[in-house]
């Protein structure tokens, strides 16, 4: 039976690539990507474990800005090693002018130790950047039973 074993890749599409790019390839830099790939109106990140692409919107996507609470993309979690990095993370995001949904917070009901900062891309793509203490202790593997 096939297991997955990661998330090799993720891929959005933009409303504005320049935009985006200088977006991205700050925050990504930040949270220790390299730039690997880009061609035409594409770029991809990796961190050695995933990659990240952006490619931009055709004209007909670019009528339809994204919606929460719409159908598909909710928000992508990236996972810092401690609860000091996302400290790190949420100062950077104000440091860039970036909008931060909700600032570096514990969320107990979310389990024990989920600590994270939640903030926009600038076509207002949730994304986060979390640690979460119960599942380090159990080695990063989901609860028995999953």
């Amino acid at each position: 039976m096939p297991k997955v074993v990661g998330i090799d890749h993720l891929a959005i599409r933009v409303s504005d690539f320049d935009v985006s790019r200088r977006f991205y390839d700050s925050l990504l830099t930040f949270l220790g990507f390299v730039r690997e790939w880009e061609f035409g109106r594409t770029v991809g990140w990796n961190n050695g474990v995933t990659m990240f692409w952006i490619t931009e919107a055709d004209a007909e996507g670019r009528a339809h800005p994204h919606r929460q609470g719409g159908i598909g993309y909710h928000h992508y979690a990236f996972e810092l090693a401690a609860r000091e990095e996302v400290d790190e993370l949420g100062a950077f995001l104000q440091r860039e002018g970036v909008v931060v949904v909700d600032p570096p917070a514990a969320y107990p009901s979310y389990g024990e130790g989920y600590y994270a900062v939640f903030f926009l891309d600038p076509d207002g793509l949730k994304l986060e950047g979390m640690h979460f203490l119960e599942k380090a202790k159990r080695g990063g593997k989901p609860p028995r039973g999953l």
